[in-house]
């Protein structure tokens, strides 16, 4: 038994004279790829030479503790590491955190700080305290709207307020979450992003149409629809013209009666796995489902590779048993990754473990 624990003693001296031989910059790389900001805080206590290592890692990582509520700590824990951490190039910064309106400043400058440092990658998760998904949304300052540092954007819960025209000349992939958009605001986003080529609209809503006419974007997802007016106006139906697009995959629940696929003349793949909760007037889910499928397989059979998943797969079981014939070109896989793969991920963001909020640096 005492040699044994004077092996594994071995063994950790041996592999901590290992990493001291990295060099920093090696050590640095390490550190910005950990899971959390707080994770590469704690290796400060390692020895001298790591006390200071952590302040050069270009990705940090702040998400907010689970809950319907805001923590002081997780404020404080962000707002020091920020002091701490000189305005050096940042890679990424990932928020995600619930905030009130006495705490919207300190958020505003966390965001600003990002922008100082030219971060590429930008991942927003905003919530409002007490309530599961944003209904407001959480105002951004104008600088954003015009920042040419960014490659990668994901915007969730926020409002889109701009006062002018947005600028986002490098961006190369936009994930928009729960926004409400109308033609214009969306028109805005593709003139000012000249090499955008991917877009996600997860959850969004307040728009009827995507003229989608940019010859760089060529993925485009359209992931769940919110009705602006589930009462008075529940069952929306949203047009897409974007004849430049090479992917196209249309997931989540969709509280609309039927999208319109005007014109996706280029398209290559498109992949279907949505979920619709109820039908249309006269009709039933049943029959509005039918309809909806049947006619993207139909208005899709140019398209090299169409993947068809889990629910909607239900439904061409119900097609198929009226007699309908499916194209060569589709392929059915029900093995797929269950639907709203983006939806999946925004859950698992906002209520991921245990984060950088309940202690200090």
């Amino acid at each position: 038994m005492e040699e044994a624990l004077k092996r594994i003693r071995f063994e950790e001296e041996e592999d901590e004279d290992r990493m001291s031989e990295l060099p920093d910059s090696l050590l640095v790389e390490i550190l910005s790829r950990l899971p959390s900001t707080k994770d590469a805080i704690r290796t400060t206590t390692l020895s001298k030479r790591w006390q200071h290592l952590w302040t050069a890692v270009t990705n940090l990582n702040f998400r907010h503790p689970d809950g319907l509520f805001t923590s002081p700590d997780f404020f404080s824990f962000v707002d020091k590491t920020l002091t701490q951490r000189p305005q050096s190039k940042l890679n990424k910064l990932t928020l995600v955190t619930r905030y009130g309106n006495w705490r919207k400043s300190r958020v505003h400058n966390w965001i600003r700080y990002a922008v100082n440092c030219n971060v590429e990658d930008l991942h927003l998760m905003l919530w409002e305290p007490w309530e599961p998904e944003p209904r407001t949304g959480f105002p951004l300052d104008d600088f954003v709207f015009i920042g040419s540092c960014f490659t990668h954007l994901t915007l969730a819960g926020c409002a889109f307020n701009p006062t002018g025209a947005i600028s986002w000349k490098n961006l190369r992939s936009l994930r928009i979450i729960y926004g409400n958009l109308d033609e214009d605001l969306i028109e805005n986003i593709l003139s000012g992003s000249p090499v955008l080529e991917t877009l996600v609209l997860n959850g969004c809503y307040g728009y009827r149409r995507l003229n989608i006419t940019s010859k760089s974007v060529k993925n485009l997802v359209f992931s769940s629809y919110l009705a602006a007016d589930l009462i008075n106006d529940p069952l929306d139906v949203i047009e897409i013209n974007a004849p430049n697009i090479l992917s196209l995959k249309i997931e989540g629940e969709l509280m609309l009666w039927k999208i319109l696929l005007l014109n996706v003349s280029s398209l290559v793949e498109a992949d279907l796995d949505y979920r619709k909760p109820f039908g249309h007037f006269e009709t039933t889910r049943e029959e509005a489902d039918e309809e909806m499928l049947k006619e993207f397989i139909l208005n899709l059979r140019h398209v090299k590779d169409l993947k068809i998943r889990n629910s909607c797969s239900k439904v061409l079981d119900c097609l198929k048993a009226k007699g309908f014939i499916s194209p060569s070109n589709l392929k059915v896989l029900d093995n797929g990754p269950a639907g709203n793969e983006l939806q999946q991920q925004v859950d698992a963001a906002t209520s991921s473990g245990e984060e950088d909020g309940k202690s200090n640096a």
